[in-house]
C-alpha cells in the first residue's frame, strides 16, 4: 500500500525525542519469556528479542522504538487479585513485573475493566483512587496520561504511560459525575457494556432502542470536559446514536470488522466503521480469536486482514490496536502471545506493503491525534 500525505504526522515526528536505538532497546530490558536475555543481532539485519519467538527484522524493531505505541485495551495482568494486591500496596509490585510491560514496547496502556457486581459509584472511585495511589507511588516508572502531551512524556522519560477508564458507565449517576470521575482522572469512558443501562444499549441486547436522553446529555458533557467516549460494547443503534450526539471523535477502543466475522455482535458495521472515521474517531483491533475469525485455525494473518480492512474502507488514519491482552498470564482466547504482539503487528504491517508512517500510525499515532483532539480546548475556552 503506498504512503499516504498525513500532514499532522510531524506533530508526533518533531515532538518525539527519542533516545534509544536498536541495540539500547535490547539492551534495556527485552527480556525472553524464560527469563534469559537473548540480544545478539542475527545474520540479514535479523534479532531474536524474545525465547521461542521468530527474529524480528531491524526495521520492525527501529519502528517499534520509534513510535508511540498505545494500546487502547491494554491489562497490565489479567490475574486480578495480584493486580489488586499492587493497587493496594503498590510497595509490593516486583522490578520483574515492570521489566515484562518494558518488554512489550507499550508506551501508553488503557487498562479499562467493567465490574460485574456491587455498587458501581464506590467500585469505580475505588478503582481510580487505587490507580492514582500506585501510580504515584511508582511515579519513577509509571505517568498517568491526562492530555495528549503525556503520550510524549512517558515515551521520552522511559515510563509506562497508564489511561484511566471505564469499561461502562454505570457510575454516572448523573450529568456532572462526569466532572467529578474527570477530576479522579478518569479520561475515557465506554457508554455501556453489553447489555442495556440508563444510556442506551450493549450489543447482546436483543432490541437496541438506541441512545437515552439521558445518555445524549452525558454525550453532551463528556465533549464539554474533555473525556473521550468509548462505544466498543455498546449495539449497532446506540452506536450510531453516540455518532450523532458527539460533536468530538467517538472511539471504538477494541473491537474488529464485522464485514470479516459476520454474525460477531461484538464487530462493527462498515456504516458504523464509515460513520466513525468521517468524525475523526479510530477502532482499535483486537486479538480475541472469536473477534478475528470464524473457525480455526486462527492466526496473526487475519489480526492483519482487519487492519487492512479498515485502512481500504477508510484510511491508515483510523485504525489503531485495542488487543484485550495483558503481558502478563494472556488469554487462552487471544490469537497474540502477549509479550510479543507489538513486534508481530509491526512485522506484518510492514510484510503487508504499509509504509513506515502508517504503520507508526496504527500503531498509536491514530489514537493520539483523536485523543488530541477529545481533550483538545473547549469551545470558549
Amino acid at each position: 500500500m503506498p504512503p499516504l500525505p498525513i500532514p499532522w504526522l510531524g506533530w508526533l515526528q518533531g515532538n518525539a525525542c527519542v533516545t534509544t536505538t536498536r541495540r539500547e532497546l535490547v539492551r534495556r530490558g527485552l527480556f525472553a519469556v524464560g527469563g534469559a536475555l537473548l540480544a545478539p543481532l542475527l545474520n540479514f539485519g535479523r534479532c531474536r528479542l524474545f525465547a521461542n519467538s521468530a527474529p524480528y527484522s531491524a526495521r520492525a524493531i527501529d519502528l517499534v522504538d520509534g513510535s508511540l505505541v498505545t494500546d487502547m485495551l491494554g491489562l497490565v495482568t489479567l490475574d486480578w487479585a495480584k493486580q489488586t494486591r499492587w493497587l493496594a500496596e503498590p510497595s509490593s509490585f516486583p522490578a520483574a513485573s515492570l521489566q515484562k510491560i518494558q518488554s512489550s514496547a507499550i508506551s501508553v496502556f488503557h487498562p479499562a475493566v467493567h465490574f460485574p457486581s456491587g455498587e458501581p459509584t464506590q467500585t469505580a472511585r475505588y478503582f481510580l483512587q487505587s490507580w492514582n495511589h500506585f501510580l504515584q507511588y511508582q511515579r519513577d516508572h509509571f505517568l498517568r496520561v491526562e492530555r495528549a502531551e503525556d503520550f510524549l512524556t512517558a515515551k521520552n522519560s522511559e515510563r509506562i504511560g497508564v489511561l484511566l477508564g471505564l469499561q461502562d458507565s454505570e457510575h454516572l449517576v448523573s450529568v456532572d459525575d462526569v466532572n467529578r470521575y474527570h477530576a479522579l482522572g478518569q479520561r475515557i469512558s465506554q457508554l455501556t457494556y453489553n447489555q442495556r443501562s440508563r444510556l442506551g444499549c450493549g450489543c447482546l441486547e436483543p432490541r437496541d432502542s438506541g441512545l437515552t436522553a439521558f445518555g445524549a446529555a452525558v454525550v453532551q458533557r463528556m465533549n464539554e470536559t474533555g473525556m473521550a467516549i468509548d462505544v466498543s460494547h455498546c449495539g449497532p443503534r446506540t452506536t450510531l446514536d453516540a455518532f450523532e450526539a458527539s460533536r468530538r471523535p467517538v472511539l471504538i477502543t477494541h473491537s474488529n470488522c464485522a464485514a470479516l466475522v459476520p454474525g460477531q455482535p461484538r464487530c462493527k458495521s462498515d456504516e458504523v466503521i464509515r460513520k466513525m472515521a468521517r468524525q475523526g474517531g479510530v477502532i482499535g483491533i483486537t486479538a480475541i480469536r472469536s473477534f478475528v475469525h470464524r473457525g480455526e485455525p486462527v492466526h496473526v494473518e487475519q489480526v492483519l486482514d482487519h487492519f487492512e480492512h479498515v485502512a481500504r474502507l477508510v484510511g491508515v488514519e483510523y485504525v489503531g490496536i485495542g488487543s484485550d491482552l495483558d503481558v502478563d498470564v494472556g488469554r487462552g482466547e487471544a490469537v497474540l502471545h502477549p509479550t510479543t504482539r507489538i513486534f508481530d503487528l509491526t512485522e506484518g504491517l510492514l510484510r503487508r506493503g504499509f509504509s513506515e508512517d502508517a504503520t507508526r500510525l496504527m500503531l498509536g499515532g491514530n489514537f493520539v491525534r483523536a485523543l488530541k483532539d477529545i481533550w483538545g480546548p473547549r469551545p470558549g475556552g
